[in-house]
């Protein structure tokens, strides 16, 4: 399997994997994010699935996967800083707004930074058409945010921080994203490292919530999370999974484009599942973000 990927990484055949895998994970990501929104405390939340992370991926980190060499100790102590880092910024903002206001701003911020960040870092090269098409999409999704903040109950103070820390999330992300398709390039084994970068950026939460509760006590805070985190976290794995091998044979920002019409799929789950119903306007953004993201593989 590995020599499999490492053959097509780079080929029409590489990209095209890529593409499923990015559409995958775009689809498991909005389930993710729901799973963490929620009603309940978006910090114990994202505990209970770090306690099913690590439940999934240590056996298979200590009893079948190789174990890090060298360098790849220092990689997977980047990964975690940036992703608690991340996940500090999400749980902030989802604390302060709304699912359907911060997700689209999150996803909307990160794919031209992270275009620009896999240009001048990784020397991924780009055509114009495609930084159109990053441009499209990122437009459409914040144009969607922007009709969902309009639409959003007024608690202005509440939701200028909730887009503030969304902001600074989207960030986080192109940032997380280009260093992660740094450090899988460098493994030799791909699973490998992504067991071990679940294993090694899931610890942080359960220790800070703990913490961060020690004076009531954790149980009746995460137990009834319990249930939600374990299929969160086997979605989590999927979307955060597949969008890593995608980068592995595939461009960054082609995949991570693809993966930002997740905001699509959080349209589609907010109307099957929650009875909620999209606009005129809200239809036209979703076609861009749609057309944006076909421009990036068609450029």
């Amino acid at each position: 399997m590995i020599a499999w990927l490492d053959a097509i990484a780079g080929t029409q055949m590489g990209a095209h994997v890529a593409m499923v895998l990015a559409l995958g994970s775009a689809f498991a990501h909005a389930c993710f994010g729901a799973l963490q929104k929620g009603r309940a405390d978006p910090w114990v939340s994202r505990a209970a699935i770090d306690i099913w992370m690590i439940a999934y991926t240590l056996p298979l980190a200590l009893l079948v996967m190789p174990w890090p060499q060298g360098g790849e100790w220092l990689i997977l102590l980047g990964a975690a800083g940036i992703h608690f880092t991340y996940k500090v910024f999400m749980a902030r903002a989802y604390e302060r707004g709304a699912y359907t206001v911060v997700y689209p701003v999150v996803r909307g911020t990160g794919p031209l930074a992270t275009l620009a960040f896999a240009a001048i870092l990784l020397g991924e090269h780009y055509t114009p058409v495609q930084w159109l098409g990053v441009a499209i999409l990122s437009g459409a999704i914040l144009w969607l945010a922007r009709l969902n903040l309009r639409a959003a109950p007024l608690n202005r103070p509440a939701l200028i921080a909730a887009l503030g820390w969304a902001g600074l999330t989207g960030i986080t992300v192109a940032i997380y994203t280009t260093y992660d398709a740094w450090g899988i390039r460098l493994w030799e084994n791909p699973f490998a490292f992504v067991i071990w970068f679940f294993l090694f950026t899931s610890i942080d939460f359960p220790v800070l919530v703990t913490w961060r509760h020690r004076a009531e006590g954790l149980g009746r805070w995460a137990r009834p999370l319990l249930a939600r985190g374990a299929l969160g976290a086997l979605v989590g794995i999927v979307s955060f999974g597949g969008v890593m091998i995608g980068t592995r044979i595939g461009k960054v920002a082609e995949v991570s484009s693809l993966r930002e019409t997740s905001t699509l799929f959080a349209a589609l789950i907010g109307w099957v599942a929650l009875g909620e119903r999209s606009s005129a306007p809200r239809i036209v953004l979703m076609a861009g973000i749609a057309a944006g993201a076909v421009l990036v593989q068609l450029g």
